[in-house]
């Protein structure tokens, strides 16, 4: 393959392009001489630019100023990035439901939709429902398929690079399920997959409790804890997807196990689902003793896998989400078992986004995908006159 050099005129194309496509995206209507200005360029340069973004339908000229013609004479011409020129998908897979948002290629969410189904529901049937939820959201935002140019998915387990499931005990059938093979038969543009409690980090640094730190870990708290870090604004995902899995510390020489912790019997709770363990809090709020012992059990497990993760990664920030954040006396708990392991400890807060995160973190992702092939060529080499 032959090798690119910093004269080779499509390479150099393809650098002014994203060039000016992100001055266009971080300016309100620029005008052409606004692009030259931040670019550097030339002007023939980006005009050639500019014309030829429109061909492709990702700029537009804006409406002029009637206000500045009157009193000026012709206006400057002005564009805008065409944020309706395609549109993402997040889908959040979860045990209880699944969950699809809309957004255009600003990021701004045009629609939900959502489909509820059985913990027990096999692969194929929870597979079902997504294409439902999805097909039902691009009806009602009057969205054809073909307009999608990335979808991201938010699921349960380990997730190999390719979207296949190495690891799923959340959900019936999902172990070694090949994910993004089986979603992708839905598309026609690029699908990807991550572990869900990642897509909850990756969404509330985009826009929820740790949209102002770029260290932070998210615990997805339920019965099996998950956790997603970020480490200098990036996802750290670990060298097979694995990195956050804080729900398996348990099988390091610990054999209390949910069930046990969360017993007021003295035997396993079964079955070992959310129904069982709100009705076990519940009781503990009435002032069951038993009960008490058993949630106070809980968080402690909780609160030692947190910071066994903590300690490891020395965020500034743990964002707890997931079901067991709507719990009484979580944070406190955490708090205090994090300063007495910590030598800093980190800031604790709950989630912004609630049930919305992982399917928020899913279009982020999305919109990455899109973004890193539109500047793609951004910064490897200075644009030229």
């Amino acid at each position: 393959m032959g090798r690119l050099t910093g004269g080779d005129p499509s390479l150099l194309r393809r650098i002014n392009s994203a060039v000016v496509l992100h001055a266009l995206r971080a300016a309100d209507s620029p005008t052409l001489t606004h692009l030259v200005e931040v670019t550097g360029l030339s002007r023939p340069t980006v005009e050639g630019v500019v014309e030829g973004l429109i061909e492709t339908g990702l700029v537009a000229e804006a409406p002029a100023d009637e206000g500045a013609a009157r009193r000026q004479g012709r206006p400057a011409r002005r564009f805008r990035f065409r944020t309706e020129a395609g549109h993402l998908l997040g889908i959040e897979i979860g045990p209880h439901r699944v969950a699809a948002l809309l957004s255009d290629l600003g990021g701004r969410v045009l629609g939900s939709a959502q489909r509820a189904v059985e913990e027990t529901a096999p692969a194929d049937e929870r597979l079902e429902k997504v294409r439902a939820a999805v097909a039902e959201l691009l009806r009602r935002a009057g969205v054809a398929r073909s307009s999608l140019r990335a979808v991201g998915v938010g699921s349960p387990g380990i997730v190999e690079a390719d979207g296949t499931v190495r690891l799923g005990t959340a959900l019936p059938d999902w172990t070694g399920l090949p994910l993004g093979d089986r979603l992708r038969r839905s598309f026609r543009c690029p699908v990807l997959v991550e572990n869900d409690a990642n897509t909850a980090a990756v969404a509330e640094h985009w826009k929820g409790a740790a949209a102002g730190s770029d260290d932070i870990v998210f615990v997805l708290a339920g019965l099996s804890p998950g956790a997603g870090a970020l480490i200098g604004g990036r996802l750290h995902r670990g060298f097979g997807g694995a990195a956050g899995e804080i729900g398996a510390l348990h099988l390091l020489g610990r054999e209390a196990t949910p069930e046990k912790l969360l017993s007021t019997t003295g035997q396993p709770l079964h079955p070992l689902d959310e129904a069982q363990v709100a009705r076990v809090f519940a009781l503990a709020r009435e002032g069951d003793a038993r009960a008490r012992d058993a949630m106070d059990r809980f968080i402690r497990r909780l609160v030692h896998d947190v910071a066994a993760l903590v300690l490891a990664l020395d965020p500034e920030l743990v964002v707890v989400g997931g079901w067991a954040a709507g719990l009484d006396d979580v944070l406190e708990p955490l708090r205090a078992e994090l300063a007495r392991y910590c030598l800093r400890p980190p800031q604790v807060a709950l989630s912004v986004l609630g049930e919305a995160a992982v399917a928020t973190g899913a279009l982020r992702l999305a919109l990455d995908h899109v973004e890193g092939e539109l500047f793609a060529v951004e910064g490897t080499v200075t644009a030229r006159r």
